[in-house]
């Protein structure tokens, strides 16, 4: 009876630890900061690919992002705009530059849109918080600037937060 149970164990051990790699946090996971934020205030760290929703005095919720890739990275406080749920998209001039073919807008809801399911727009440039249609970009340095999320986390931090909310990026 042993020899035919360990296999089975195994299996679904290995499994229930593939579902966790495939799937997004959808609401974040709990962690300890030792920086101290105000509660409310957005954290991203470029180097650690991870965005933290401050919730209290050293606690904040994580998601994994994707970010800048070298060269298109920064750093500071901005705040967020706007909220937007299936935004359009219109490429920067960076962006076109780099990428002639793109049509001059991708509607809100299309596969090809880059923003996903909802954005949020940050003060100070053209860079936004969103989601993306590319999970495999999350948790790699890919984009113009911006901070790329799982669709479902995306939706969960949005409902989180709100316009003039404190963005900081390191």
């Amino acid at each position: 009876m042993k020899s035919r149970l360990l296999p089975l164990l195994l299996s679904a051990a290995v499994a229930a630890a593939t579902a966790t790699l495939n799937t997004a946090y959808a609401n974040g996971e709990a962690v300890l900061m030792k920086e101290s934020f105000k509660p409310g205030t957005i954290v991203v760290r470029t180097r650690e690919r991870a965005l933290y929703y401050v919730t209290g005095a050293g606690q904040a919720l994580r998601y994994p992002v994707g970010v800048g890739r070298s060269g298109k990275q920064w750093s500071g406080r901005a705040y967020i705009t706007g909220k937007y749920i299936y935004p359009s998209w219109v490429p920067p001039s960076e962006v076109r530059r780099d990428k002639p073919n793109l049509p001059s807008l991708i509607p809100g809801g299309s596969p090809h849109n880059p923003m996903g399911v909802a954005a949020m727009t940050l003060s100070g440039g053209e860079y936004a918080i969103h989601g993306t249609n590319q999970r495999s970009s999350i948790g790699h340095l890919v984009s113009y600037g911006c901070i790329r999320m799982f669709n479902e986390d995306i939706q969960d931090l949005y409902q989180r937060v709100s316009i003039g909310t404190q963005v900081v990026v390191q």
